[in-house]
Formats: C-alpha cells, sequence, structure tokens
C-alpha cells in the first residue's frame, strides 16, 4: 500500500496543491505615461539558458494585470531581486494586491529606483528602472516575434478570446507567458565578485523562498540560512565540464573542444584560475578563440615561469 495519499488538482496547483519553493522578485515595467511600476512574481525562471543566440527567462502571469498590458504595449521590463528583510516582502505582498493603478500602487513604494544599464547605453529609448535595493536585475526585452505573439495587443482587461499561442504571449483567457531575452544582468559589486572570484559561504545574497498563497490570510515565506556546502566528487573533469566552465569564464573570449581537451587534468579545484589565466594570455596577444595550439603556447609558458622560480 502506498504511503502517500491523493490530493486533488486545482486553479494555481503550485500554491493550493503543493508545496513549491518560488524565488521572489519584482517586475518592472513602463505605464502609457512612462512611469515606471513594480509589481511582485514568482512564476519566473530561466528559459534558454544555452546554445541559443542569446538567454532567456519566462514570466508567467494574469494577462490583465498591470505588468502584462505593459509588457504587451513595450515589451521591456527588469527582473530585480530582493532580499529576504521582512520589510521588503511585506511591500512585495502589498504591491501584488490585485486592482490597485499603477499610481496607487507606487504612491508610498518604500523601493528606490534608478536608472538601469540599459538606459546609460542607449539614450533613445526609455527603459523601466532598476531598484537600488536589489541584488542582482535583469533587463529584459519580450521577444514577441516566438509563437506569433507579436499580433497580440493591450487593453482586454476581462479576458482574452482565442486562438491562443502555445508558449509565448496570451495563452489562455486569463493567462498569459512571456519569454524574455536577457539583455543585462546587473549585480551589486559584493555578489559580483564572490561569482568571479569565487563562492563563499559569506559571499552568497539573503535571497528569500516564498510558498505563495496558502490559505484567506497570509502569504508564506522563509528567510534566508546559511548556505550549506557539498563537496563535488574527485575525479578528473571531462571534456563537457572543462566546455561548461571555459563558456562562462568570459563574454569574449572562447575555447574550442580541442583547446577543452588540453585541460581534462586540471583538478577542478583549479579549474577557473587555469581558465583566468588563458584568458589573460588571450587578450593580451589579441585572441578571440583559444585554440589547442595557443594552449600549447601557454602551457610553454607557464612552464617556463615555474622553472624560473
Amino acid at each position: 500500500m502506498s504511503s502517500f495519499e491523493d490530493l486533488r488538482i486545482v486553479d494555481n496547483f503550485y500554491q493550493t496543491s503543493a508545496f513549491f519553493p518560488m524565488p521572489t522578485v519584482m517586475v518592472a515595467t513602463l505605464t502609457e505615461d512612462g512611469m515606471t511600476t513594480l509589481g511582485p512574481y514568482s512564476l519566473v525562471q530561466p528559459y534558454y539558458v544555452a546554445g541559443k543566440d542569446y538567454y532567456a527567462m519566462l514570466l508567467c502571469c494574469r494577462n490583465s494585470s498591470n505588468t502584462a498590458q505593459n509588457i504587451l504595449r513595450n515589451g521591456k521590463c527588469s527582473i530585480n531581486f530582493i532580499t529576504d528583510e521582512k520589510k521588503f516582502f511585506k511591500e512585495a505582498v502589498r504591491l501584488g494586491f490585485p486592482g490597485d493603478s499603477p499610481q496607487e500602487k507606487m504612491k508610498d513604494c518604500i523601493f528606490t529606483l534608478e536608472e538601469g544599464l540599459m538606459a546609460e547605453n542607449d539614450k533613445s529609448a526609455k527603459y523601466p528602472k532598476v531598484i537600488s535595493e536589489a541584488f542582482q536585475v535583469m533587463e529584459c526585452t519580450w521577444m514577441k516575434k516566438l509563437d506569433n505573439a507579436d499580433s497580440d495587443q493591450p487593453g482586454q482587461l476581462d479576458g482574452y478570446e482565442p486562438p491562443y499561442h502555445d508558449f509565448n504571449g496570451i495563452t489562455s483567457k486569463f493567462g498569459a507567458h512571456f519569454i524574455l531575452r536577457i539583455d543585462k544582468i546587473l549585480m551589486k559589486p559584493k555578489y559580483r565578485n564572490t561569482i568571479i572570484n569565487g563562492v563563499t559561504k559569506k559571499g552568497f545574497p539573503r535571497i528569500p523562498v516564498d510558498y505563495g498563497y496558502r490559505d484567506s490570510k497570509n502569504f508564506w515565506y522563509t528567510r534566508f540560512r546559511r548556505p550549506i556546502s557539498e563537496l563535488l566528487p574527485v575525479r578528473e573533469g571531462s571534456m563537457l565540464s572543462v566546455r561548461y566552465a571555459a563558456d562562462r569564464i568570459d563574454d569574449k573570449v572562447r575555447f574550442t573542444d580541442e583547446a577543452c581537451k588540453k585541460l581534462v587534468k586540471v583538478p577542478r579545484i583549479f579549474l577557473n584560475t587555469a581558465l583566468k589565466g588563458c584568458v589573460a594570455w588571450a587578450r593580451e596577444n589579441n585572441v578571440e578563440l583559444i585554440d589547442a595550439e595557443h594552449m600549447d603556447i601557454i602551457n610553454d609558458k607557464r612552464a617556463k615561469e615555474k622553472q624560473s622560480k
């Protein structure tokens, strides 16, 4: 006999029929008059993570929400990851109350807004601002041509009639999905340094995890606790594991498969350091694609440096 019992699946099953941990983010969009407004969301996750011309997030929301209507109108948003202070989560719950206008929501908003990097780089267009208190922000553009969603228009606040799209744009009478290309990832210096120089327990941001709407009165979330690390098995790396690290070490310098094979015997704990050394050499020599011959030159250079010490 099973040790489990059946639980009926109902609307919003991730909140009402399951315990489903989710992020807490504030999505910033632009109103018709160019004002930045915020909406809290948890149904946001990575979508395109590798092998495409761009990276993307997926946002699920009510198609009548201010956020959905604004994205349908101008296609721009910023995804702001807040920390776990109780006042921030309380504000997220307040901003998520349905029916309030953007002006009503933002009148007494406790978050500070500032221009993001997209606005700095492109003076010809207007972009949603970002939250200063966030530890990271993703500035995004809706890829409206996917699934032929570019015909979807704002204005239907009582529900949209079919036909519906499969995965992008208006996907049901009351629902929408937005595939959002990541244009920029903004990171506060402390956490950027953690990612670049190596993760430590003290380098993790205080990320809240929420469990959604559970009853008629409360939203539930948990505050951050110290992360626990678990050592990876000690073994010689594969070419694929080297490729994974190499693709993330620099935004311009790339490695061929043959170059990656030259690094499979490097212990995993030292792999990032070795890759950074390769990137430094490549930048000094105006190389953007490191191949096997370049790796031989780099290895010879390292060997000579060791002999001279």
